[in-house]
């Protein structure tokens, strides 16, 4: 599983990060997180918002901190 935070370095870009890592730890799975502070990356997925989650390639949330255990919730459904 690949998972991206979209953000420019902002508080709430570090809290997304920590909340996903902490999300992949409960969930017991694999996934590579990387951080994404470019914006025309930022850009090609159409989020005008951030920061932005993105799992596997889909935008699944932007412009809020979701918490660990909502990232848990969609990396279940996903796996």
């Amino acid at each position: 599983m690949q998972i991206k935070i979209l953000g420019t370095g902002c508080p709430k870009c570090r809290k997304l990060e920590e909340n996903a890592r902490q999300a992949v730890s409960a969930a017991s799975i694999e996934a590579s997180i990387e951080k994404v502070e470019d914006l025309n990356r930022i850009m090609d997925y159409g989020v005008m918002l951030t920061p932005a989650l993105v799992i596997d390639e889909n935008v699944v949330s932007s412009g809020k901190v979701i918490s660990s255990d909502e990232i848990k919730a969609l990396i279940d459904k996903l796996v």
